[in-house]
């Protein structure tokens, strides 16, 4: 089995991006850090005559990327009760996916895959979160992707994360699934 982490954060070594790394800790996976590539946001052409048009950006060198993966781990700090605008213009694409002739299968390429949401907030994140965790599971149940669990945890300033001893705990229970997965193929 193989990972892909998609990190959705602006800040580098943020509260969600230490608490993902306490979940892949020891994990070979492969890291994309969406605030490094230029993803265009989706213009809806889905009623035009000629479809989506191609965008010259990175977006869909990163679909390539996560497409050779079994397992996804979406990992993002809780933005006004959903993920960062980063993240979200990145899935917002995936309805041109699901059009463009060249990925005539992402939609059952995806039903194939596994993900995990970790996501952090400063604000009471283990309420105010709920709707990024549902929103998560609309967007895997449309795909098919099997909602393998989530981790949220409460952090503002950078670091805060290391007080959540909860997060911290379900971060490692979900690091010790995917070894468990990781060796077993």
């Amino acid at each position: 089995m193989t990972i892909a982490v998609i990190y959705g954060g602006t800040r580098e070594n943020g509260n969600t991006e230490i608490l993902t790394e306490r979940a892949i800790q020891d994990i070979p996976v492969e890291k994309i850090y969406l605030k490094d590539y230029k993803i265009q946001p989706i213009k809806d052409q889905r009623h035009t005559e000629n479809g989506f048009q191609e965008i010259n950006d990175d977006y869909n060198f990163i679909i390539e990327r996560i497409l050779h993966h079994d397992l996804l781990i979406f990992s993002t700090p809780i933005y006004w009760y959903s993920m960062t605008g980063t993240m979200k213009v990145f899935i917002d694409r995936w309805s041109q996916t699901l059009k463009d002739p060249k990925y005539p299968d992402f939609k059952i390429a995806m039903s194939s895959k596994k993900a995990y949401v970790i996501a952090v907030g400063g604000d009471e994140p283990f309420l105010k979160g709920l709707p990024l965790i549902q929103q998560f599971q609309y967007i895997f149940n449309f795909l098919g992707v099997s909602f393998e669990g989530y981790v949220l945890g409460r952090g503002n300033k950078p670091g805060e994360i290391f007080q959540d001893r909860i997060a911290l705990t379900a971060a490692s229970q979900i690091q010790k699934i995917l070894i468990s997965q990781v060796q077993s193929n």
